[in-house]
């Protein structure tokens, strides 16, 4: 059992302040550096971190941005998926991976999820495939990878562009890969929530195809070949300095926030199993636990019982995405995709973070464990 005492926590379900008092220093030195320098976008921190970045995946290239959405975006752009095209996605995962679809004017088609990793079911894609599709966003939901084998060979055999969805990933590992660096280009958000979380809006953009990368870079800076000389029509996408400092000291540390994150993980489990299900943990590859997310029917019963002892927890995603009204144009209906749809029934996710000490996991724990009980 848990000694904490209950009166004297507030469990949050992430914990920011906490992560940044060990690297202050570090980064008020960088941002001093940045005001001296007078340089703010693209600037020397933004071309290291893509180094760094590009490097720590095996990658060729990387590309940072101003978001996690744009980089699946431009990427679409970049890999010229367009009006009329279909691309199969997960109905699993938060609105931005299919937003992302529909700004290309092309159609989300969804598969329904695994019932264990909650990750796109690869041996329903090929079921899904028309002669309209032109590729897949694969989601590696909550820091879990996906089924990566099955779905490049379904890309080889029906000649598809595959993008990785990572922003709830850096960091994990399919068999002897870093997730994102497996398909065409993998797309990251350092939304200050994430496993590696600037101080704002931030995105990348990795892959080992040279013509992506360079459509990419041109695209997040207005199409600029050349000081006011435009091939095309571009966006404004750009990470600016600030953000990239900080996330290069962060970067640093990115391994040992994964193990940690991990740790809670593995104490939740311990106690957890099998009043509720857990998070499942696959031999062959690495989960991050971006997100640390059980399933029960009695869901809702845990997260009351656990907000009356001042800790959080979240439902993510109480609706999936075939289900929203800003899908409704696509015609799909309740009971179209069973999986998903028991996910967001059952689905609740608990506080998991590198800071959260071993007791107050334990606490969480029990606390959810008394909910079941009584």
């Amino acid at each position: 059992m848990a000694h904490v005492t209950q009166n004297k926590i507030n469990i949050p379900m992430l914990d920011i302040k906490a992560q940044h008092e060990p690297i202050k220093e570090e980064i008020k030195q960088a941002l001093k550096d940045i005001l001296d320098s007078g340089q703010f976008i693209l600037g020397p921190n933004v071309r290291s971190l893509e180094q760094e970045v590009a490097a720590y995946h095996h990658a060729s290239y990387a590309a940072g941005l101003a978001s996690g959405t744009d980089a699946l975006y431009l990427c679409l752009k970049a890999l010229d998926i367009k009006q009329g095209d279909e691309v199969i996605t997960t109905p699993f995962t938060f609105i931005a991976t299919a937003e992302a679809i529909t700004y290309v004017g092309a159609k989300p088609v969804f598969v329904d999820i695994d019932n264990s990793t909650l990750n796109i079911n690869a041996s329903k894609i090929e079921e899904k495939i028309t002669p309209r599709t032109r590729a897949i966003i694969v989601v590696h939901i909550f820091g879990q990878p996906a089924d990566m084998d099955e779905i490049m060979s379904l890309a080889r055999k029906y000649d598809l562009r595959v993008l990785e969805d990572c922003a709830q990933a850096f960091g994990a590992r399919y068999k002897d890969q870093m997730v994102g660096s497996i398909g065409d280009a993998g797309c990251f958000s350092f939304y200050p929530s994430k496993n590696l979380g600037a101080y704002g809006d931030g995105g990348m953009m990795i892959t080992n195809n040279a013509e992506v990368n360079e459509k990419v870079r041109l695209l997040r800076n207005h199409g600029t070949v050349a000081p006011y000389r435009h091939s095309f029509i571009g966006y404004n996408s750009r990470l600016d300095e600030i953000q990239a400092a900080v996330l290069r000291i962060k970067l640093r540390y990115i391994d040992e926030y994964n193990r940690k994150r991990s740790e809670i993980a593995r104490i939740y489990t311990s106690a957890l199993h099998p009043a509720v299900q857990c998070p499942a943990e696959l031999p062959d590859r690495t989960h991050v636990y971006h997100q640390y997310t059980l399933r029960s029917p009695l869901r809702d019963k845990i997260s009351s019982v656990l907000k009356d002892n001042n800790v959080s927890s979240v439902v993510y995603y109480p609706v999936p995405l075939h289900l929203q009204e800003a899908f409704e144009d696509l015609g799909y209906k309740k009971g179209d995709l069973p999986e998903s749809e028991a996910a967001a029934e059952t689905v609740l996710s608990l506080p998991v973070y590198p800071e959260l000490s071993p007791e107050k996991a334990e606490f969480i724990a029990d606390t959810a464990l008394k909910a079941l009980k009584t």
